[in-house]
């Protein structure tokens, strides 16, 4: 059950209306994490802001599901596990992949060393050991690869937190990262 307000389009800001608009004309509706952080219209444009730029980094859009199912995994977010298993079932990934992303692991040698080092970034919340890096190198990462992890992992933390924070209500197929 919601902890925080759900804004819907009646009561939205003028702001929060206008992305509502976009939203709903980019995926047809307005899920409701969004809803939530409507009830601060400059943070739900920044949301959108910098997960719209981000889009334009070197990962495709399965990495990023990815990443956002590793981190989901590793913070235990039945919301952005839920949302992230829907977005990547659209994007054709398997559902034995997610399961295998939402543990932060894959079959896929690159996907696999993002996804350590992903959730090595939200284990040691931040503070990664020389080793980490060491190991996130030696399977190929570049720096640049390393750079755009931790902002999708940081971004990924944002939406986490705020659903764990909000109670936010699961509006994709549910899925239960941690014991009910």
């Amino acid at each position: 059950m919601a902890r925080i307000t759900q804004v819907s389009d009646t009561s939205a800001a003028p702001e929060a209306a206008a992305l509502f608009t976009a939203i709903k004309g980019k995926i047809g509706m307005v899920p409701n994490l969004y809803r939530v952080a409507a009830n601060q219209p400059k943070v739900l444009a920044a949301m959108l802001g910098l997960n719209e730029t981000l889009a334009g980094g070197a990962f495709d859009a399965r990495t990023r599901e990815a990443i956002a199912l590793a981190v989901a995994g590793a913070n235990a977010c039945d919301y952005c596990a839920s949302a992230h298993a829907a977005i990547s079932a659209g994007l054709k990934v398997s559902p034995s992949t997610v399961d295998a992303h939402l543990a932060g692991q894959s079959d896929d040698p690159r996907t696999a060393a993002i996804l350590r080092l992903a959730t090595a970034i939200v284990t040691a919340r931040g503070m990664l050991e020389d080793a980490d890096l060491a190991s996130a190198r030696g399977a190929g990462l570049s720096e640049a690869d390393i750079v755009e992890t931790v902002a999708q992992v940081v971004a990924n933390i944002f939406t986490n937190y705020l659903n764990h924070v909000a109670g936010t209500d699961i509006d994709f197929p549910a899925r239960k990262v941690r014991a009910a």
